[in-house]
């Protein structure tokens, strides 16, 4: 608290701002502006903060061998090819293995030795080695990554001491102009503190993962912060820094943490090798300031339902579409991705609080926390009959899939999880993720429907496919 009390009062003291000294209020103006006098003003400053933290942060450096095959100049040349053939061959096709290095940070979450970070620092390495405040060195082991949510929890070896851990904070009550501190290893140049305030609260869009409500800062983050500290005044972990928004690859006072709590659900679901997260069953849109006027709300805000699977939670809690979810567990949701955030950042079991609006009033609903079921069975199968599918890899979408992919729970049919190089499937220009909706204009609703179909015009040449890709659907027709 005593940092926390400095760094405002610096902060006051700058911009002239109302500065609670001894209880009062007072209200620094221009003429009361002063340089300070006394040495106990002039060493106000964030170093004892940074002591007590700095130690749990660590550097993390990787290692990984890419195998690549340098492109032959003239390997597409017939007159090279008909006189010289394969002979050079070795010298420019031959597959090379280099070793690709990178950097990171990462935060000690435990005395032995666990440290939480991002998973893009660690993705694909072969060796990872840690580098402590103190200077000393571990190897860590990978215990488990999420890409979804780009987090990954490591393992130092061979750990015998204690070693500092940072406390995990409640990014719940972090709010918009909070002072905030970045500990990282920017640009591999050692370990490096900044300061700044929380610019913004809930920020998605900023990358691929699934569930995003980042936490905003200007505190200075580069390449090399990523799976750093993101901590408050009080020295409280609140989110792993991730991303920034950049154009010339350095800070540009934008920089995003995830936040704590989403870190706390996917650490304990990596370590326990369980993690899953609770399935609400309904989806729906932001109410918008039209959709507000016409349904008679006071202000736009909340998630209007327009749809809920038939045997989901949301189903069984008595939710309608046409409800207004505003709050879950108290806390306000005001678009679908902060709605799912919110569910995702609890346990999957109990009940959690759904505050809604039906027909203008306002009530809550308790809504058991489950995960997505696997209802109907996938029946993965990679088609084998001499069609457009051949080589395909197909699943019955499912709840629990869908949540795996990325998509909406309550997506039914029959979806594309691979298809083979140099197959049918990759000619007919098919690709993961695409619905096939009919076939010779048969509906498909399983994987059943499409082996019949298949069966049934495996002797004939004709084929018209139906697939819906990115909301839209695409229609072709194949001779084979």
């Amino acid at each position: 608290m005593q940092a926390k009390k400095i760094g405002m009062f610096l902060l006051a003291l700058s911009m002239g701002m109302t500065v609670l000294v001894g209880g009062l209020h007072h209200q620094a103006s221009a003429s009361e502006r002063r340089l300070p006098t006394s040495d106990a003003e002039i060493k106000m400053s964030f170093s004892p903060l940074v002591k007590q933290t700095a130690p749990s942060v660590v550097n993390i450096y990787t290692k990984k061998v890419v195998t690549s095959r340098p492109a032959n100049p003239f390997m597409n040349d017939p007159f090279f090819n008909q006189f010289f053939g394969n002979r050079f061959g070795g010298a420019f096709g031959a597959p090379r293995q280099r070793v690709e290095r990178s950097l990171g940070s990462g935060v000690i979450v435990s005395s032995d030795g666990t440290i939480v970070t991002n998973r893009h620092v660690i993705d694909g390495a072969s060796e990872i080695r840690v580098v402590l405040h103190d200077r000393r060195e571990f190897d860590a082991k990978l215990v488990g990554a999420d890409e979804r949510t780009d987090l990954a929890v490591l393992k130092l070896q061979d750990v015998h001491d204690a070693l500092p851990t940072l406390k995990l904070g409640n990014s719940d009550d972090v709010e918009v102009g909070d002072l905030v501190l970045a500990i990282g290893n920017p640009f591999g140049v050692g370990q490096t503190v900044t300061s700044g305030i929380v610019s913004a609260l809930a920020r998605a869009g900023v990358t691929g993962q699934d569930y995003q409500s980042f936490i905003q800062t200007d505190a200075a983050i580069n390449p090399g912060n990523s799976g750093g500290a993101l901590i408050d005044m009080n020295g409280d972990l609140i989110g792993v820094n991730s991303a920034i928004f950049t154009k010339s690859g350095g800070s540009n006072g934008i920089g995003f943490a995830i936040p704590v709590n989403m870190v706390k659900v996917v650490m304990r679901g990596l370590i326990s090798g369980d993690l899953r997260r609770p399935w609400l069953g309904a989806s729906g849109q932001t109410v918008t300031a039209d959709l507000a006027r016409s349904l008679e709300l006071e202000r736009p805000g909340g998630v209007l339902i327009n749809a809920i699977h038939p045997n989901s939670p949301a189903r069984r809690a008595g939710l309608k579409a046409g409800d207004v979810v505003v709050a879950v567990n108290g806390l306000e949701v005001d678009d679908p991705n902060s709605l799912r955030f919110r569910v995702a950042t609890l346990e999957p079991k109990g009940q959690a609080v759904l505050t809604i609006i039906r027909a203008g009033r306002k009530q809550d609903v308790s809504v058991p926390l489950e995960v997505a079921p696997e209802v109907p069975a996938r029946d993965e199968t990679t088609i084998k009959t001499r069609s457009p599918f051949a080589g395909a890899k197909v699943a019955n979408v499912n709840p629990a899939l869908a949540d795996e992919l990325g998509i909406d729970t309550l997506t039914t049919g029959v979806i594309v999880l691979d298809v083979a190089s140099n197959s049918l499937a990759r000619q007919a220009n098919l690709k993961p993720g695409d619905l096939i909706t009919e076939v010779n204009k048969t509906r498909i609703g399983s994987v059943a429907d499409l082996n019949a179909v298949l069966r049934k015009g495996e002797k004939g040449r004709n084929w018209s496919v139906a697939v819906k890709r990115d909301g839209k659907i695409l229609t072709a027709d194949y001779t084979l």
